[in-house]
């Protein structure tokens, strides 16, 4: 492996934080980071981001569906293409390390590596959208990458403007979608994110290699009971859509809770008509249900719509169920995981992999080419709020071990 002493990681570190600081000012909301798929701030993000890749030389570009792009070419022009990527895009309030992290560490990688020749294309890609924010349905950026974007163009957003609208409101090229799916031989898929999660944390570590992204299953669920008075009716006659909310949510906890691995929540409950002194005739509310294992979270969905049928029949109540969106769990590549651990264990972070609770755009790459996460510690386990954070120190950890990750790689391609 070439040594890199010299290499000043520290600095790097540093360089990349103040980064994320600089495009957390980009926001549609002042005074707070937000910022959604192709919304005006984007347009800064980009131009910095530009400013940043010419100064490394590197050849970038943005595609039909915002993806921002940075290409370093390997001498040989045949080579296979190793993709560094994450999102820009953010969730209403956010952090300024969810997403931007990724995508500056794949720069400073680059800029770590210098002249030295690797035997493979770097592809750095800023993904336009992954949060699912803005049109309801999450991954647009890495969707389009691998050519599965068209036939989400015409989901609206709250104000009834289209996916494909907002792209050609953008200044772009809807009919060139298609040419945004990435070409050639990849090699494979490496991402760098925060944990959003406490578990590195909780076990004192830095960093960590994802083993797997949890499959998902989200529905929209709804109790239709009776409105009546408060006062006047009994409890034996009422038909309260918001007791049997209540007691479904509590079921839920309970079977997760006695589930390993399992999570389940109800993130959102609207009890109509939302008056103090009358019973709530209707509840809707959502639940979100996760596991590493599509068996097991299938079973635990079919249980738990199951139980919320038996709620309603018990409690004289109607019961209404959508499923939201389902997403299969994605596996990791064994061969790169194996490769990052090994980078983890010479840089002195070694560990058990991690199943990722979260949803990344890995989960779509991972089912057309090799791919791999490199977990990065959340101080506190706090994301998608203002409070997320990181500590340059394990921004540093995370720079060594890619390049430790990289190098490795070019040996085993050169080996091949």
């Amino acid at each position: 492996m070439t040594n890199f002493t010299e290499t000043d990681f520290a600095s790097l570190a540093e360089q990349a934080l103040v980064r994320c600081h600089t495009l957390a000012t980009f926001t549609q909301e002042p005074g707070q980071l937000t910022r959604l798929f192709l919304s005006p701030p984007m347009r800064d993000v980009h131009s910095q981001l530009e400013g940043w890749a010419a100064a490394l030389g590197l050849e970038t570009s943005i595609d039909a569906a915002g993806n921002w792009h940075a290409v370093r070419h390997s001498a040989d022009l045949e080579a296979r293409t190793l993709l560094i990527a994450s999102h820009l895009d953010t969730v209403p309030n956010a952090g300024a390390y969810d997403g931007p992290l990724g995508v500056v560490l794949g720069l400073g990688l680059l800029e770590a590596l210098g002249d030295l020749a690797v035997p493979y294309h770097l592809h750095v890609v800023g993904f336009s959208e992954e949060e699912g924010v803005r049109f309801g349905v999450p991954f647009l950026g890495s969707r389009a990458l691998v050519g599965t974007a068209e036939p989400l163009l015409e989901l609206t957003d709250a104000a009834g403007v289209t996916v494909r609208q907002a792209i050609g409101d953008y200044g772009l090229d809807v009919s060139a979608l298609s040419e945004a799916r990435l070409r050639g031989e990849v090699l494979g898929y490496l991402e760098f994110h925060i944990e959003q999660g406490p578990v590195l944390e909780a076990d004192g570590r830095a960093l960590g290699a994802v083993s797997a992204v949890a499959g998902q299953s989200r529905f929209n669920l709804a109790f239709t009971g009776k409105a009546n008075h408060a006062g006047t009716t009994p409890m034996h006659l009422r038909r309260d859509a918001l007791t049997g909310a209540a007691e479904f949510i509590l079921a839920a906890e309970t079977q997760a809770r006695q589930t390993p691995g399992l999570v389940a929540t109800v993130g959102f409950i609207e009890a109509r008509p939302g008056a103090s002194n009358v019973i709530p005739g209707a509840a809707h509310f959502t639940l979100d249900v996760r596991h590493a294992e599509d068996e097991v979270r299938r079973r635990a969905q079919t249980e738990l719509l199951e139980t919320a049928g038996r709620i309603a029949a018990a409690r004289h109540l109607s019961l209404k169920q959508e499923v939201r969106m389902e997403v299969s769990a994605t596996p990791m590549d064994g061969v790169l995981t194996g490769l990052l651990g090994e980078a983890l264990e010479a840089e002195g972070h070694g560990g058990s992999t991690l199943v990722s609770g979260a949803g990344h755009d890995a989960m779509v790459t991972g089912t057309v080419w090799p791919s791999t996460m490199l977990f990065v510690r959340s101080p506190g386990g706090i994301s998608h709020h203002p409070d997320e954070t990181v500590l340059a120190e394990d921004v540093e950890a995370a720079l060594r071990v890619g390049v430790r990750f990289l190098t490795l790689l070019a040996e085993r391609e050169e080996g091949r």
